[in-house]
């Protein structure tokens, strides 16, 4: 893939789950665009109202450009998010939650605000872990 590739993965591109039968492979699918940061901060980004695609990159620290348009046209995939083109010159776009995706703002807000609360304990965690485990970096 090369680094200016924004095209959307589909389950055809990936490798297969094992058994398709097997209910973790729905879970893990779900689980892997929801749980991903940049899904998490668009998320909660969008549930304040519609955004434009530069508000949306303007208001998430550090997404660039690429990672920002896989982020929103994988959401638009899966249903969570609605992009919508306004006939105008140029054209705008912005991008809102859809019904589904409004159905979890709670819990990534939720998930958002509980890293925020622990956030001081965890990286003290780490840091402990680290002097203990000197050598091994997990990152």
């Amino acid at each position: 893939m090369s680094l200016t590739h924004t095209g959307v993965t589909t389950p055809a591109d990936l490798e297969p789950c094992g058994r398709e039968e097997h209910p973790d492979c729905g879970i893990r699918d779900v689980l892997d665009r929801i749980g991903d940061k940049w899904s998490v901060l668009v998320i909660v980004e969008l549930a304040g109202g519609p955004r434009r695609f530069r508000e949306l990159q303007r208001a998430i620290d550090g997404i660039s450009q690429r990672m920002l348009t896989l982020t929103v046209r994988r959401l638009e995939r899966d249903g969570l998010v609605l992009r919508t083109v306004y006939p105008t010159v140029p054209a705008q776009v912005d991008y809102r939650l859809s019904e589904i995706g409004t159905g979890l703002t709670h819990l990534v807000k939720a998930l958002a605000d509980w890293s925020l609360t622990h956030r001081a304990v965890i990286a003290e965690a780490r840091h402990a872990y680290d002097r203990t485990h000197p050598g091994h970096d997990i990152r």
